[in-house]
């Protein structure tokens, strides 16, 4: 019989919303992701973000890592509308039997790794978070219209990511009320620059700013503060984590 090929899901130390007693590793695959830069999933990128992309380094290093990712993408890249809602939805599905076996919070984080790479796209993600309404959904996008085709979703926290070279769709996504993440080089730098985005200072990233651990018998740094998962204030990363 003849298996037809799922999406694969990934565990990430910083997202998980399960962990070990330990506090040492995720339980549960809670992210997915495709692999990163313009040539693939990133039509958003910038030469700031290519520089310090965290996930685009695993993937050079980890053949395993990229290995996923690629499969993924070999999935979705030229699938139809009908095609991608199916495959996302049926990860979303096994994900949330996954939760229930475990009793654990239904919190998925959509691209640990790559981005929204056309509307199509974007659009068939809509229809799986609006009809997953018992997950909680959280994501960073560097693609505009990705932002405001997602936008408003109550079941999804998003951010748009943003840095000196596409700062002006950042003034254009705050009109509409989207959440801000903002790289800069230093925290003194972004709290500056995301004063004058939104009038005020925004929220450092607690992981980035190592005043909490990556993961912990607590959970994981993302879960346990909180603040993107929820959409709780616009946040800020600084490069050099200084």
């Amino acid at each position: 019989m003849y298996n037809t090929p799922m999406l694969k899901r990934s565990m990430d130390r910083k997202v998980a919303n399960a962990v070990s007693p330990n506090g040492k590793t995720p339980t549960i695959a809670n992210t997915f992701g495709l692999p990163a830069g313009k040539a693939y999933s990133c039509p958003g990128a910038t030469s700031i973000c290519e520089s310090v992309c965290y996930a685009g380094k695993l993937e050079k290093v980890y053949k395993g890592v990229k290995a996923v990712l690629l499969h993924n993408w070999e999935l979705l890249k030229n699938a139809d509308s009908d095609t991608m809602v199916s495959l996302l939805n049926e990860m979303i599905v096994d994900f949330k039997k996954d939760c229930d076996k475990r009793n654990a919070k239904k919190l998925f984080r959509i691209h640990w790794d790559g981005d929204f790479f056309s509307d199509q796209y974007a659009y068939a993600w809509k229809k799986v978070i609006e009809n997953n309404t018992d997950v909680q959904f959280w994501v960073y996008t560097r693609v505009p219209t990705a932002a405001i085709i997602l936008n408003g979703i109550s079941n999804l926290s998003i951010y748009f990511s943003t840095d000196d070279e596409n700062i002006n769709h950042a003034k254009n996504m705050k009109v509409l009320g989207i959440r801000l993440a903002y790289l800069g080089k230093t925290f003194a730098v972004t709290e500056s620059v995301m004063k004058q985005l939104t009038g005020k200072p925004g929220a450092k990233c607690p992981e980035n700013n190592k005043s909490i651990p990556l993961i912990s018998a607590n959970g994981s740094a993302c879960v346990s503060c909180g603040l993107c998962v929820f959409n709780k204030a616009d946040i800020r990363f600084s490069a050099t984590k200084k």
